[in-house]
């Protein structure tokens, strides 16, 4: 029985190696391009979601330039967002009273704050800081200083 082993261990060997690289070679074969497909058709799937959103805001854009052709249309935007009027027409622009609303609402606009008198104001003085800054006296800070045309 050892002889019969012996002489079917061969047989298997010579069976099975080549049917594994075989099959190897043709799983290689079928994977690879089905991943690439995979890969392309996912690319293409992204591209389409993009043209069909392109083409729903081209119909946005297309009936906003629709609803715009009326010349009433046109004479409101004209009005809203240019401030325009038709001839003969004059316009009036009501400014916001001295209400602490109004003052709210322009806290950072500098044309609000009260004048200051110029006396008052040192001609030297940076308006924007009260203290006047402190500079190392070592070698490095005043040579930086000398070059800060550098910055």
């Amino acid at each position: 029985m050892a002889a019969t082993r012996s002489s079917a261990t061969p047989v298997i060997h010579r069976i099975a190696v080549p049917l594994a690289i075989t099959a190897a070679i043709v799983m290689i074969a079928v994977t690879v391009p089905f991943g690439s497909i995979w890969h392309i058709q996912g690319q293409i799937d992204a591209t389409s979601a993009q043209i069909a959103a392109l083409k729903h805001q081209a119909q946005a854009a297309k009936d906003a330039a629709g609803s715009l052709r009326s010349r009433e249309a046109a004479a409101g935007i004209a009005r809203t967002q240019y401030q325009l009027v038709a001839p003969g027409q004059s316009l009036i622009q009501i400014l916001p009273g001295a209400s602490s609303n109004a003052n709210a609402a322009h806290q950072g606009d500098p044309g609000f704050a009260p004048l200051v008198s110029p006396a008052s104001v040192s001609p030297l003085a940076d308006p924007s800081s009260s203290v006047s800054p402190v500079h190392p006296t070592g070698f490095l800070s005043r040579l930086v200083r000398t070059l800060e045309f550098w910055r």
